[in-house]
This record gives C-alpha cells, sequence and structure tokens, in this order.
C-alpha cells in the first residue's frame, strides 16, 4: 500500500502532457514529492552562481547578502514560487516576475549570466533528484521543467534560451568550465549564505552541517571558493546519508497536502504576511557602489 501511495504524482504526472500541462507537473514535483529536494537543490543551483566573478561580485556589491541574507532568501524563494504555485498569467505570477525583471534591470547585467543562472535551475535540480531522490524524474517530468524554466526566462526577456535539457546541461557545464574562478567578493557571499543555511538547523550540529555542505560541492566549486576540501570520507558520507534518506522514502506515503515555502520553517523575515510587490531590492540609495543599468 506504501509503495502504491508513493507513485500517486508520478502517476498523476504520467497522465499530463509535459507540453500543455508543464506547470501542473512543475507544481507537483515541487509541492508535493520533491519539495525538500527541489528546495535544497535550488538553493545549491544559487550558491555556484557566486562562483562566476561577474555574478559572484555584483551580489557582494548590492550587500544584500552579507547585510539581509535571511531577507534576501526569503524574497526570492518567494518570488521564485508565485508563477508556479498561482500560474504565469495569475496577478501574483505577473507580480514575482514583474519585480524579478525590476531588479535585474536595475544592474548591467548580461544576458548570458542571465541564461547561464537560468540553466542552473533545470540541471542543478534534475542531477540532486538523480543522485539524491527517492526516484529518478520520467522523461515527460524533465520535459515539463524544461518547459516551465524556458517560459520563465522567456517571460524575463532572456535571449536564446535552450530547448531541450542537453542544450541546458551544456550551456551550463561550459559556463562553469570557461567561468569559474575565485573573486573575493563572490566568496563573501557564499559565506554570508552557507552562514545563514547553518542558521536553519540546531546550533550543535552546525560545524557538521558545514563540512556535509562542503562535502556536496564538487571539486571545482570548492576551488573556484578556496574552501577546504573535506576529503573523500566526508563526500561518502554526506552522499550515503542522502541517499538513506531517499531509501526511506521509497516506502512512505506520498503528502497529499501541498507544502509552500512558508511551510518549511525557513522563511523568518514576514511573520505577520507579506505583499509581493514589495518583496526584493528597490533602486539603490545615491552612491551605492554597484553598476547600475543606465536607463
Amino acid at each position: 500500500m506504501a509503495l502504491l501511495e508513493r507513485s500517486l504524482w508520478r502517476r498523476r504526472n504520467e497522465a499530463l502532457d509535459p507540453e500543455i500541462d508543464y506547470l501542473e507537473i512543475v507544481r507537483n514535483l515541487s509541492l508535493h514529492e520533491f519539495t525538500w529536494d527541489v528546495t535544497q537543490s535550488l538553493s545549491f543551483a544559487l550558491f555556484r552562481t557566486y562562483a562566476v566573478p561577474s555574478i559572484g561580485r555584483l551580489l557582494h556589491q548590492t550587500q544584500e547578502f552579507e547585510q539581509h541574507c535571511q531577507k534576501r532568501y526569503d524574497d526570492t524563494a518567494l518570488l521564485l514560487e508565485a508563477p508556479f504555485v498561482h500560474g504565469f498569467d495569475s496577478p501574483e505570477g505577473r507580480t514575482g516576475v514583474r519585480r524579478i525583471n525590476q531588479m535585474h534591470r536595475m544592474y548591467d547585467i548580461s544576458n548570458d549570466d542571465l541564461r547561464y543562472v537560468l540553466s542552473t535551475f533545470v540541471v542543478v535540480p534534475k542531477r540532486w533528484i538523480d543522485a539524491y531522490g527517492h526516484r529518478p524524474l520520467t522523461d515527460g517530468e524533465l520535459r515539463a521543467t524544461v518547459n516551465y524554466y524556458r517560459e520563465l526566462g522567456k517571460r524575463m526577456g532572456i535571449r536564446d534560451v535552450p530547448a531541450t535539457y542537453d542544450e541546458f546541461m551544456h550551456l551550463m557545464d561550459d559556463y562553469e568550465r570557461e567561468h569559474f574562478a575565485y573573486d573575493e567578493g563572490g566568496r563573501r557571499v557564499a559565506d554570508a549564505t552557507l552562514e545563514l543555511m547553518r542558521t536553519f538547523y540546531p546550533r550543535p550540529t552546525r560545524r557538521v552541517l558545514d563540512v556535509f555542505s562542503r562535502a556536496l560541492m564538487e571539486p571545482e566549486l570548492l576551488a573556484a571558493f578556496r574552501y577546504d576540501d573535506p576529503g573523500p570520507r566526508a563526500r561518502r558520507l554526506a552522499r550515503a546519508a542522502l541517499r538513506a534518506r531517499a531509501t526511506v522514502l521509497r516506502h512512505t506515503p506520498s503528502r497529499r497536502k501541498p507544502t509552500y515555502f512558508k511551510d518549511l520553517g525557513r522563511m523568518k523575515t514576514y511573520p505577520d504576511g507579506y505583499q509581493l510587490e514589495s518583496l526584493g531590492t528597490h533602486v539603490p540609495a545615491p552612491g551605492c557602489p554597484v553598476r547600475v543599468r543606465a536607463s
């Protein structure tokens, strides 16, 4: 019975058309079956973008991560959640995408960097679920994910968005091979983000969590931040722990009730609620040392 229940969302997704119903498929994956995995993998996806100096340096210059890391984390999650929870054409979805676009347009961000960040949203969760999920994504679910982020890229005005998963994968891997490098600003943003991640867990576990986090990073990512390599034993233990979790989940029922970002216990900025249109960064104060795009 538990195995039958665990297949609930996969069976529902198989009955949907990834070319038409991609939003519903992504919603099922993100809110029901792989909530924790999607949240963790997207956090790692954004984290690895800091290792691209043009991205990490700009984020450091805004000082948002070093000074307001929890708010930046909450705002990013809530704005990205709005389109797939409510739909791109809903008031909430339009507001979420509009705020993302308004923030990006404040700064001189290249189309190549935007395409790269978008590619991490497609590739990193797929690889995470392949390695640590209780089952791999089906071909239809992967195609739906590609279609969802192609639509998000279109609404963000990103040019030359890849059409297939393989194209996204090659874009991400090639961009990282070419651009991963140490930058002091990117390192500071990475440090601030890891410090925030530690606050989500009980204090006695935080030192272990630091090693655990680095154990999940590839050597090239560690090198880009000049982080100490935790060693093969730590990598084996970290990956074994995640695979053990996946084994347990294969024998537990699927959740029928959706889990939203606010339900994960990580959002601390808005205990009394929030307005989507107020989230995120706004026009920098005069004298802010950030490359602001001319209007």
